[in-house]
């Protein structure tokens, strides 16, 4: 099956990376992203739609419709914001795209861009990880074919991209030893971008994925790819 992608926040680093991926993946027959400012990006697989309200998504429908997979990688930070103005930003815009797509096309597998240590009860004392967790909670009962949570922790980026964040940048070179010491709270974006073009692709036996879940899933091609190796070099 060739995947035909929606993503959002490629103007992030999270977004970025995953379009990254995208477009180098042979698996992925088309990429459409949903911004509210470009991403900058040409490629022959891609095709952007800049919208000022993700609130009001009614004139994109039909560009909406055909594809059968989003990663929805569009998100804010807690900081300065009260639960009012992040439950906004957060739950009510992240689940009103998520219910009209549902609606389109409800043969489509939806990737959600979380957190690590998201709240699934919804009463814990942090307030972003309560609304992580009742937007996670919301998505999971919505009627696609599959919804998918990722919580990724440190994300190694990718280099030369954009958008990647100088706390990310200017810590990179401690990742070779975090992956020693904590290899399950550290990835890189490539693996999470892998990980969801093979959610997509495959499937997975779990709705939310920790950093190990998405470090797991991300090798499903490589193990396969040495697997074939070794019998053609045999």
């Amino acid at each position: 099956m060739k995947l035909r992608v929606i993503i959002t926040g490629t103007t992030g680093m999270v977004g970025e990376g995953v379009l990254h991926e995208c477009l180098f993946d042979s698996r992925v027959e088309s990429v459409l992203v949903v911004n509210r400012r470009t991403s900058g990006v040409i490629h022959p697989k891609l095709k952007e739609i800049l919208i000022p309200d993700f609130m009001d998504i009614s004139s994109i429908k039909e560009s909406l419709k055909p594809n059968n997979a989003c990663f929805f990688c569009l998100g804010v930070t807690s900081i300065g914001l009260n639960e009012e103005e992040y439950t906004r930003l957060t739950f009510d815009l992240t689940i009103h795209f998520a219910k009209t797509l549902s609606e389109l096309n409800p043969d489509m597998t939806f990737c959600y861009v979380s957190g690590a240590n998201t709240d699934s009860s919804e009463k814990g004392k942090s307030m972003w990880a309560r609304v992580k967790g009742r937007t996670e909670n919301y998505l999971f009962t919505l009627p696609f074919k599959s919804v998918f949570a990722f919580r990724p922790g440190y994300m190694k980026p990718t280099e030369g991209l954009k958008n990647s964040l100088r706390l990310y940048i200017g810590s990179s070179f401690v990742y070779p030893i975090l992956r020693i010491i904590a290899p399950n709270a550290v990835s890189t974006l490539k693996d999470v971008g892998i990980a969801m073009i093979n959610c997509a692709e495959k499937g997975y036996h779990k709705s939310i994925l920790e950093v190990k879940d998405i470090n797991a899933i991300a090798k499903k091609d490589v193990n396969q790819f040495t697997s074939l190796a070794y019998m053609i070099n045999n």
